[in-house]
């Protein structure tokens, strides 16, 4: 058995996978086949917005950590949504949701919440598991209509969880964070660290040669 697992990422977000390899980790992608929209549907009246990420991240590693042939593997499951009147908000996915959620959001606070999902797959099977939602504030700036029309035409906020990026377009109206900045992105590094050792396996194990210098 290999001393090192193969870290899978459960998830198709381009923003995760920058994070990981800025931080030098090796890792693969595949995207679960888990229906988000139908299984929050189904949550979202009666669950709090940090179970709902919870859930649906477990939902995601689970299902990717199903189908993986490995005998030596790390599963990581991720979901985000921002927390926003006592509601949960992920993508909006229409222009006119987008707008409309930028003209309530604009110079307020929301909370965005990422659940993480850790699954260790040792011999074929699944040995062990780790979660956490890790969750920080983010302060929108008062941007004028022009601004959020502006912004909905680039269609970024269309397929993001709270209809932003703290990493392209969207970064210049968020004037502050308040906890993990990496975790309004796509997910906590540090948090995912944590996960990791729980199950076993060491961050820097996971770093690629190149990044070893």
């Amino acid at each position: 058995m290999p001393t090192q697992p193969r870290l899978v990422l459960a998830s198709a977000s381009p923003a995760r996978a920058m994070l990981l390899r800025a931080a030098g980790v090796g890792f693969e992608v595949a995207p679960s086949q888990v229906d988000e929209e139908a299984l929050t549907a189904a949550l979202r009246p009666v669950v709090a917005v940090t179970d709902l990420v919870a859930h649906l991240a477990r939902a995601k590693a689970s299902d990717v950590a199903a189908g993986l042939a490995a005998d030596n593997a790390v599963v990581v499951g991720c979901d985000s949504m921002l927390e926003f009147e006592g509601l949960a908000h992920g993508k909006p996915l229409t222009a006119d949701a987008a707008a409309e959620r930028w003209r309530r959001m604009r110079g307020r606070t929301g909370v965005l919440h990422t659940g993480h999902h850790v699954i260790r797959i040792t011999d074929g099977v699944a040995a062990a598991t780790a979660h956490a939602v890790v969750s920080t504030e983010v302060d929108f700036a008062d941007i004028s209509d022009a601004e959020v029309d502006a912004y909905v035409a680039t269609g970024e906020p269309l397929h993001v969880a709270g209809a932003f990026t703290l990493d392209s377009k969207g970064s210049a109206f968020i004037t502050g964070v308040r906890g993990d900045h990496a975790n309004v992105v796509g997910l906590s590094l540090a948090g995912l660290r944590l996960l990791l050792q729980q199950v076993g396996v060491e961050w820097t194990d996971l770093w690629t040669a190149d990044s070893q210098g």
